[in-house]
């Protein structure tokens, strides 16, 4: 099994990226210059952390939006599968299909975990703040699911 890499620490300039989201369209990194990312790992749709991590995006997502952030959600999970998690829980930004785990390999985010005693492989839910440079201004480390905007703003220092 693979160890985790380090995730990228603060005050690092983000990897350039380019991603395919729920719709089949690409993202990179280049896409949100000028805005502040919230670029959030986590495990798989549908189930009870992520679904909570991403209601509580999805509940302030107004506040964020004002704040000038952006969010895009990343995990190892098809297209269909995100097309459905969205529609389910009104999800209003996008969700990338990492399915190759290139994401999660270039940001460290990928590696050994353990759960009820068993070792495997998976996501380690993680955040990056990205500034409008592209700069990584924080990484939120096992983020609170049901605060987790309220991690964000006071990441950004807002």
């Amino acid at each position: 099994m693979t160890q985790i890499a380090s995730p990228l620490a603060a005050l690092s300039a983000a990897p350039a990226f380019e991603t395919t989201i729920q719709d089949g369209s690409a993202r990179s990194l280049t896409d949100y210059a000028g805005s502040k990312l919230v670029l959030y790992f986590y495990p798989h749709d549908m189930t009870p952390g992520c679904t909570a991590q991403a209601c509580n995006l999805t509940e302030h997502h107004g506040t964020l939006t004002d704040a000038g952030i952006r969010v895009l959600g990343v995990s190892p999970d098809p297209a269909a599968k995100h097309v459905k998690f969205m529609g389910k829980y009104s999800i209003p930004f996008d969700l990338a299909c990492d399915e190759d785990l290139s994401l999660h390999q270039a940001f460290g985010v990928w590696g050994l975990k353990k759960f009820m005693g068993k070792e495997y492989e998976g996501t380690h839910r993680t955040t990056f703040l990205i500034d409008e440079q592209g700069q990584i201004v924080d990484v939120i480390l096992k983020p609170k699911t049901k605060d987790h905007a309220a991690e964000v703003l006071a990441g950004f220092g807002l």
